[in-house]
């Protein structure tokens, strides 16, 4: 890993640029499987940018398969070299394409509510009010809080019990990051933060209730207002 003296520039996308660092020190072998990722605090003081920063790297190598999270523990290599899934950066920057990678979300996530309603186990239901509570935020730490939706959703990935949904909803997920950010800047944080809490509860909710059809009801809902709040046109077909 690099120190304080070769600094990621600050022009370029950070997350993106770190995590990409350490996915070169896994295809590469400096980091093998079971290695444990240095500390949050020592890879910002590296880095120099903020833990924030360093948290959506992190979530990009564990939606590409590269990596696992052990709570309070840190952050592990895993043996998945050939497993992840890398998208094109087109979404970025290229409206159709964003809404084309938005619309193959919809099903998959309304699918993966249904199945994990089926398949949860109680810490699948912890992990998602862990991740609820932190998206209770309207401070200057506001981007954790789009992180933990994020994991809200990576969670309810991982309680289906079928990796590919893992794998696939993590990838589309880490290419539509940014938009959310943006759309965020345009609404008032404290009135989206509690309608996105509204809608993950009723998700939640329906999941612990283990009701696929509400739960599939409620994850719609929620895509339909992810879509207007971004001023997406989006037709839902489920």
């Amino acid at each position: 890993m690099q120190d304080a003296s070769t600094q990621i520039l600050r022009t370029q996308h950070l997350p993106a640029r770190i995590a990409a660092q350490f996915a070169r020190q896994i295809q590469q072998g400096d980091l093998k499987p079971g290695d444990r990722l240095p500390t949050e605090n020592a890879m910002s003081r590296s880095f120099g940018v903020s833990r924030t920063v360093i948290r959506e790297a992190i979530a990009q190598l564990r939606n590409e398969g590269m990596i696992e999270t052990r709570q309070g523990v840190g952050a592990f290599v895993i043996d998945r070299p050939t497993r992840h899934i890398r998208l094109d950066d087109r979404a970025d920057s290229d409206g159709h394409a964003f809404r084309d990678l938005f619309q193959l979300r919809v099903p998959l996530e309304i699918e993966a509510a249904g199945l994990a309603a089926a398949g949860h186990g109680p810490e699948h239901l912890r992990q998602m009010d862990a991740a609820l509570a932190r998206m209770r935020v309207t401070d200057d730490s506001a981007d954790d809080g789009i992180l933990a939706d994020l994991e809200f959703h990576r969670i309810i990935a991982a309680a289906t019990g079928n990796d590919y949904f893992v794998q696939f909803l993590g990838a589309v997920s880490d290419r539509i990051l940014q938009t959310i950010v943006r759309s965020r800047e345009r609404i008032h944080l404290e009135e989206i933060v509690a309608i996105v809490e509204r809608e993950h509860t009723a998700v939640r909710d329906a999941i612990a209730a283990r009701d696929p059809v509400r739960a599939r009801a409620a994850m719609r809902a929620h895509m339909a207002g992810s879509a207007e709040r971004i001023a997406l046109r989006v037709e839902f077909y489920l």
